[in-house]
């Protein structure tokens, strides 16, 4: 452990260079060192691991497959630290940053622009790339560095990510004003519910995944129904009528603000479900043991302080927010 602990980024430096070059001389040269001193630096590291890395001869340096199988992880955690140090010291001189996340949709459409608009007026040179994925294609894209975080739900749960919870909210059934299932105003039990008229999510979604898994009704997702796997197609399935889906509450809120819901033709309404009664939780999705960028961590910050003023939607419930306004008594 001790020996482990000595290593440095000098040697993981020295080890590239000498793995791309294959020759110590040009490896030296490159990095301003003496061979000698390139060469102790390398024995240095191969004591330390308890591995040999190259093989020399007279002619030529080659990796052993030990080496060959870490040096696209040896030049990864190079890249990332020389990232985020080139993004701190862009930050610290006023210059551009870059924040790379994937944001469920409900959030993209109920907190992301508030979050963003908010922190382009103190940081406007900082860019961003917004994913949209499902919830599967996030969590590898964050365990394989693509991505810096992911405001998401759980599909897998991989052990090398973080699942931070942020806020929950309770599923219901979501239809056009026209249809039965909007009559009333006390929540709807799974039982009354049509499964042939219902709009499901492809079980590659975070939304299907749950609810096939939770809802304790393997036979009602078995039966022939349409899908979709945005939320955002959702909205053209179910303005004719004749169809119904089950979102959260939060993702409800996208195609039927409470505002408006069923208060005129061509309205939604959302009544939530019973017997079992689920939600889901959305969670800030990182990668263990690796730290995000410091425009990342700044713009996470935003995303946090907006989640938690903002009001939002009755049945959503912020984690560690004691006192909650919904957007509508009429939700």
């Amino acid at each position: 452990m001790t020996a482990k602990r000595s290593i440095t980024l000098r040697h993981f430096r020295s080890f590239v260079a000498v793995a791309n070059t294959g020759s110590f001389t040009v490896a030296a040269s490159q990095l301003f060192l003496t061979q000698s001193s390139l060469t102790a630096t390398i024995q240095q590291f191969e004591d330390a691991v308890g591995v040999k890395l190259f093989d020399r001869s007279t002619r030529r340096v080659a990796m052993t497959p030990e080496a060959a199988r870490f040096k696209a992880e040896a030049e990864r955690i190079l890249s990332q630290f020389d990232g985020a140090l080139s993004d701190l010291e862009a930050l610290s001189q006023g210059r551009q940053g870059h924040v790379r996340i994937a944001v469920v949709a409900s959030v993209t459409n109920y907190f992301l622009g508030d979050a963003i608009a908010a922190f382009r007026q103190a940081y406007p040179k900082i860019t961003f790339s917004l994913h949209d994925a499902g919830s599967e294609q996030v969590e590898k894209m964050i365990a394989n560095g693509d991505i810096d975080f992911a405001i998401s739900t759980s599909h897998h749960g991989f052990d090398e990510l973080v699942y931070t919870p942020l806020f929950e909210d309770r599923y219901g059934v979501i239809c056009a004003a026209s249809y039965p299932y909007a009559q009333g105003a006390k929540p709807l039990k799974w039982a009354d519910l049509d499964p042939a008229e219902y709009v499901g999510f492809t079980e590659d979604t975070g939304i299907g995944a749950f609810l096939r898994a939770h809802a304790g009704k393997p036979g009602f997702f078995e039966q022939q129904h349409d899908e979709v796997s945005r939320t955002s197609s959702l909205h053209a399935v179910l303005r004719g009528g004749g169809r119904y889906s089950i979102l959260p509450a939060l993702a409800a809120s996208s195609i039927a603000p409470p505002q408006t819901r069923g208060t005129e033709p061509g309205t939604f309404v959302f009544r939530e479900l019973s017997s079992p009664r689920l939600s889901r939780e959305v969670c800030l999705i990182t990668r263990r043991l690796r730290s995000l960028s410091a425009s990342s961590e700044l713009f996470l910050q935003y995303m946090r302080d907006v989640i938690n003023e903002k009001p939002v939607p009755a049945g959503v419930k912020v984690s560690g927010k004691r006192t909650r306004k919904a957007a509508s008594a009429g939700v």
